[in-house]
């Protein structure tokens, strides 16, 4: 069974009047929000989301069901928004870290992400970031515009290009996470990240610092290199990690048939050698051992690698072999915002059998590469720019 220890906390940091984060964690699930919007709005845009989350994963404990809780979320923080004048312009950033279920009940740990909080994995003291910032700055460096060193100190770093409450359909980074037992995971608002380099976190997070005193001392960091936005931290360590716990049904029978001594037996009782009941046990353990490693191989194979799609008219980027793999089904990450209309008619009828891609910064790069070609063929240069603009809708941190 996969079990993980935790440690979270919050702080206004320095500078804020009121702390729009919202965390929440448990066994189960771990859950970072980050607010923007005046007038409390934020506040209340990160505590619902978190909420409806929790809810919506305490009824359905799949990918699927941890997705879908998301999705309600926005559509929640959206509609609260329009009823309620005084929230106009509210959302949340949100990531999420949850132990979902497979068709077994096998439990393994998935990552949600919306927006520019963030996730890191800690390895033997090596840290590694899982998310990507959805701003436009970073948008900007995955595409080869801006450097890592000019995005942290652009004009636009905290100008968001996804959020939760901002538009109807929103997009959500999916990953399917390799855990082993003492890697430690750190979600967190950018209140953190914003203020301490990569290599103060690895320290500070990793053992050994106990989970309780290192989430104390990142806030401290935080707040000494300037605090100026809300803080807000959990840090995970795994327990237990397994690959897949298949039960085994035994059926034992106490009835046993009589059998009538033979002519020269001596009187003495006579056992089953324990060697075969040993052999027999060994026979399970190796026979569970190898559909657990099989189950975990086929999950690992069906989630590894990405492809484009037509969806309704909008390339889509999806998770998964398109076919499905045994009872793994695809599931779709994110609409682009290219029409599949706009494309030049081998691309067309490409993208029509699904175009594989290894990762998905892959296979965002591969859109705009398609909707280039047809841009080009029109005679038009692509414009970039536009599409960021589009999606970013203004939306600034609070």
């Amino acid at each position: 069974m996969t079990r993980w220890r935790y440690a979270a906390a919050t702080d206004t940091g320095l500078v804020r009047q009121s702390n729009q984060d919202a965390v929440f964690v448990n066994e189960n699930i771990a859950m970072v929000a980050d607010g923007m919007g005046g007038h409390a709005a934020g506040e209340v845009a990160s505590a619902m989301t978190i909420d409806l989350i929790g809810e919506g994963f305490e009824r359905d404990q799949t990918v699927e069901g941890l997705y879908n809780a998301i999705n309600l979320a926005n559509l929640a923080v959206l509609n609260d928004a329009s009823d309620h004048p005084e929230h106009f312009g509210m959302g949340t950033t949100v990531i999420v870290i949850g132990l979902t279920l497979d068709n077994f009940g096998v439990a393994s740990p998935t990552l949600f992400h919306v927006g520019d909080s963030r996730a890191y994995q800690l390895r033997d003291g090596a840290l590694r970031q899982l998310s990507e910032d959805h701003s436009v700055a970073e948008e900007w460096v995955r595409m080869g515009r801006l450097t890592p060193e000019e995005a942290a100190v652009h004009p636009r770093r905290h100008q968001l290009t996804r959020g939760v409450g901002v538009e109807e359909t929103i997009a959500i980074d999916v990953l399917s996470l390799h855990a082993q037992t003492g890697d430690r995971i750190l979600l967190c608002s950018d209140g953190l990240s914003n203020e301490l380099t990569s290599d103060e976190i690895a320290e500070i997070a990793s053992p050994p610092n106990s989970l309780d005193e290192a989430v104390a001392k990142l806030i401290d960091a935080a707040k000494s290199a300037g605090g100026h936005d809300n803080i807000s931290a959990i840090l995970i360590e795994f327990d237990s990690v397994s690959l897949a716990e298949v039960p085994i049904k035994r059926t034992v029978s106490t009835n046993r048939p009589s059998v009538a001594p033979s002519s020269n037996a001596l009187g003495r009782e006579v056992t089953r050698p324990k060697r075969f009941t040993w052999r027999v046990g060994a026979v399970f353990l190796v026979f569970a051992g190898l559909i657990g490693a099989f189950v975990a191989i086929m999950h690992w194979y069906a989630y590894s690698s990405y492809y484009l799609a037509d969806d309704g008219g909008t390339i889509a980027i999806y998770q998964g072999q398109p076919s499905g793999v045994l009872w793994y089904h695809p599931v779709k990450i994110r609409d682009t915002a290219y029409s599949a209309a706009q494309l030049v008619p081998t691309d067309r009828l490409a993208l029509a059998a699904t175009i594989s891609q290894p990762t998905i910064n892959a296979a965002k790069h591969y859109a705009y590469y398609l909707h280039s070609r047809w841009m080009q063929s029109r005679g038009t240069a692509p414009v970039t720019t536009t599409t960021l603009a589009q999606s970013t809708t203004t939306t600034v941190k609070g």
